[in-house]
């Protein structure tokens, strides 16, 4: 059984991020997004969905005062980076309530409860699939180190190996070329920005036509790689 859902963000890297969640999960299906209430009302006016990832802070109407227009409103899962309206979104049957910015594992949690309960077992093969492709094994060091995907900030490629850097500050160095890691990651989840970097767009804080923030780090855009990039971004 796939979910149908539709996700409503004003920003486009917001969106992104839940975008790539949700392609990597068997079980969702995503049939949309929208910028803006206005444009959430209009695609479900055409096609309702099973599960609705909606901001609250969005111009002109909030999250929170759309769902009250809806006389059938989906399963509701919140994303926002403000606390205060929690308790308020929790009155209106909310799933959950995610804060910005949402972690893979985060976001596991809160879409199982969407599923039906027969659906969520241990057994539930989408699900377990996913967790199993959470890791990925890196050699280095004369060891192999399991590795979260999502502690994976990005990866730097040097003349005959690779420095792959940690969201705590660790780097794991493997002589392998970049491109050979590359086959092993997921594409939703990881982006390869120029010859010499792979980054992983979880950790994405904002981007130019130029160079992209990731962590605390600014990486260039190579020049052969720009219009993939802005593409996958989705800016012009």
């Amino acid at each position: 059984m796939k979910l149908s859902c539709l996700i409503v963000d004003d920003e486009p890297l917001a969106i992104k991020v839940i975008e790539n969640y949700v392609n990597r999960l068997d079980f969702l299906k995503l049939l949309g997004t929208a910028r803006n209430a206005v444009e959430a009302f209009n695609l479900l006016a055409k096609q309702p969905v099973d599960l609705l990832f909606l901001d609250i802070q969005m111009p002109q109407i909030t999250g929170l005062e759309f769902i009250k227009t809806l006389a059938q409103a989906p399963k509701v899962i919140f994303t926002t980076a403000h606390r205060e309206f929690a308790v308020e979104s929790y009155e209106l049957n909310a799933l959950d309530y995610l804060m910005k910015p949402i972690s893979f594992e985060r976001f596991l949690v809160a879409v199982r409860k969407a599923l039906p309960d027969t659906d969520r077992t241990p057994s539930t093969p989408p699900l377990v699939s996913s967790l199993r492709e959470a890791f990925i094994y890196i050699k280095a060091d004369n060891k192999v180190f399991k590795t979260r995907l999502d502690e994976i900030l990005y990866v730097e490629s040097f003349n005959d190996y690779i420095v792959v850097r940690l969201t705590q500050g660790e780097a794991l160095t493997s002589y392998q070329s970049l491109a050979h890691l590359e086959k092993s990651l997921p594409t939703g989840m990881f982006l390869r920005i120029h010859r010499s970097y792979l980054i992983n767009l979880e950790h994405l804080r904002a981007f130019s036509a130029t160079n992209v923030h990731i962590g605390e780090e600014e990486l260039p855009i190579g020049r052969t790689y720009k219009e993939e990039v802005l593409k996958v971004l989705k800016i012009s």
